[in-house]
């Protein structure tokens, strides 16, 4: 009988590929289940972006394979972007590589930096396809803790006891998710430090800088950051594009070319149509980006507040990105009693926080991806319940 990899045992269908099968089948017997829980922009992107698209798919010369280091006109539009939002120098033409999404990324620099066997820190809470994805390639994990009462930073104090032989990537993710907790310059000025004193390659994840944010930051910033560590970005949620696939990760020369090694021997350049769209709405999006990433998602914060008030659960008025996180109360023996009882009582889906780790197992994260009017009738469904 053909059994599959062993690999496949160290891992499990994604939480919410499975949760999403279950949510359909509950719509499906007419519960209208209003979903709180994924990060997936329901805002379109711009509409100069969207012109762009269309013109060159109308352009007949436009289809053909593209190279995988990416168009000239998307690495320099990507360039200005760090150079106009962050104050971050890049050379387009060799420390920048676009991406089909910073998850493509991550499964690419972990080939590029890491043997089997190797090990890499993991953030916990965390986004689950850091531990995943280092899995499947035969990393060992070592979690290290990120804590309410510190801000959601690292604890450095356990991070340096820690005994980190042979461990070659650090992965980071500030504006955290899911936590919310912002990026902090000290935070990242001790990463470098940290990167460089223990011969670690950090690899900071920011697509939340721009949501609900009045100060987005990038790692790149601190001296020597681009000699050791690496920033993924993506379009997916700081300009409405998730299903596009486009992100980018910077470094150094040297990283960069062992990253584009893996990739050209993985896939093909993307379609030139997204390539410049994407490229327009990194050039001419700076107005657009207040409305969209601050005031919309501001007005729905209010709200998801309110369900996390109703639900009984306390958290932080000061975070940031397209989440809200809370503390569930004590009378739940976990985060998962609470999040099932709204899902079956109130037909609404939120996400628990155990997913993200074991010190996400006394959390919940509501999404802020849903229309006003939707998370408005989600409220009242679960004042109903509650």
């Amino acid at each position: 009988m053909i059994q599959p990899a062993d690999r496949l045992n160290l891992v499990q269908e994604y939480y919410f590929s499975r949760k999403l099968k279950e949510v359909a089948k509950l719509n499906a017997e007419g519960k209208d289940i209003i979903s709180l829980a994924i990060g997936s922009p329901d805002m379109p992107p711009s509409d100069s972006t969207v012109k762009r698209l269309c013109e060159v798919a109308n352009d007949p010369t436009a289809h053909g394979y593209q190279p995988t280091v990416g168009t000239p006109e998307l690495r320099k539009a990507m360039a200005g972007y760090y150079k106009r939002w962050f104050g971050v120098d890049l050379d387009w033409q060799t420390e920048i590589q676009p991406l089909i999404g910073s998850k493509e990324g991550i499964l690419h620099i972990t080939l590029a930096f890491c043997n089997p066997g190797d090990k890499v820190l993991v953030p916990n809470p965390g986004y689950p396809t850091y531990t995943s994805l280092s899995k499947l390639l035969g990393q060992e994990i070592i979690n290290y803790n990120l804590c309410e009462k510190n801000g959601w930073q690292p604890d450095w104090e356990q991070l340096e006891s820690m005994d980190l032989s042979n461990v070659k990537l650090m992965w980071t993710n500030y504006p955290n998710m899911p936590t919310g907790g912002n990026a902090q310059i000290e935070t990242y000025e001790r990463l470098v430090d940290f990167a460089k004193r223990k011969n670690i390659v950090v690899v900071n994840d920011n697509p939340y800088s721009f949501i609900i944010n009045d100060n987005p930051i990038s790692l790149l910033q601190v001296k020597g950051a681009k000699e050791c560590c690496i920033e993924l970005n993506s379009m997916s949620k700081s300009h409405n594009m998730p299903g596009w696939r486009v992100g980018l990760c910077a470094s150094n020369k040297e990283f960069i070319s062992w990253i584009l090694k893996v990739k050209s021997n993985i896939d093909s350049g993307t379609f030139r149509g997204l390539q410049l769209a994407a490229a327009e709405a990194y050039l001419n999006t700076d107005e657009w980006h207040h409305e969209a990433n601050y005031t919309t998602y501001k007005r729905r914060r209010v709200i998801a507040e309110e369900i996390m008030t109703t639900l009984g659960c306390t958290f932080d008025k000061d975070q940031v990105g397209m989440f809200l996180w809370g503390r569930i109360p004590d009378s739940y023996k976990d985060c998962e009693e609470l999040t099932e009882k709204v899902l079956h009582e109130a037909r609404v889906f939120i996400t628990p926080g155990f997913i993200f780790g074991s010190n996400g197992e006394r959390f919940i994260r509501i999404s802020l991806c849903a229309k006003d009017e939707k998370m408005k009738e989600a409220l009242e469904r679960i004042k109903a319940v509650m």
